[in-house]
C-alpha cells in the first residue's frame, strides 16, 4: 500500500497536466502506463533500500518490515512487464496518435529503458534514487532522448 500510496502523486500530476493544457483527446492509456511506470520505480526503490539495509531493515523503516527481496523481485516483474505491454497498447490505440501506427517505433526505446533500469537495480543496486539513476546513467539517458526525438519526429515531420 506504500508503493502505491506515494504513486498517486504522478496520476494526480498527469490529470491536472492534462486539465492544464486542454488536451481535447486524452488516451486512458498513458494514466495507465504513468502508474504503472511510477509503481516500478517504486518498487524499485524499496528494493534498493531492502538491499543495502538487509536483516535491520524493519529496524530503520517499519514499512520494509512487509517485504522480501524474492517479493519484491516478482513484483517489479510483473510492473515491468505490464508496463511494456500498456506502453505497447498505447502506441497503436491511442485516439490522439497518428493513424499509421508509427508510433510503435518508440517501443524498443521504452523496453530498453526498462531493462536498463532493471538492471540497475538487481546488478549495480543502484535503485535508491531513481532522479539519481537518471541523472547519472548514460546509456539510460540515451534512450530517453532517442525515445523523446523519436516521438517528436513522429509527431512533427511524419
Amino acid at each position: 500500500m506504500d508503493v502505491f500510496g506515494k504513486r498517486v502523486g504522478f496520476f494526480l500530476r498527469r490529470g491536472c497536466g492534462v486539465v492544464l493544457i486542454e488536451v481535447a483527446r486524452f488516451s486512458p492509456w498513458l494514466y495507465v502506463v504513468t502508474t504503472l511506470g511510477s509503481l516500478y520505480l517504486g518498487f524499485g526503490k524499496r528494493r534498493a533500500e531492502l538491499a543495502v539495509l538487509a536483516d535491520g531493515a524493519n529496524a530503520q523503516r517499519r514499512v520494509l518490515d512487509g517485504y522480501s527481496l524474492p517479493l519484491l523481485d516478482q513484483l517489479i516483474t510483473i510492473v515491468s512487464a505490464t508496463t511494456i505491454i500498456a506502453y505497447s497498447l498505447y502506441t497503436f490505440s491511442a485516439p490522439n496518435l497518428p493513424e499509421n501506427h508509427i508510433m510503435m517505433l518508440t517501443i524498443p526505446f521504452v523496453i530498453y529503458g526498462i531493462f536498463r533500469y532493471l538492471w540497475l537495480i538487481q546488478v549495480k543496486h543502484s535503485g535508491g534514487a531513481p532522479e539519481d539513476v537518471l541523472l547519472s546513467d548514460r546509456p539510460l539517458q540515451v534512450s530517453i532522448i532517442l525515445w523523446g526525438l523519436s516521438v517528436l519526429l513522429i509527431f512533427y515531420i511524419m
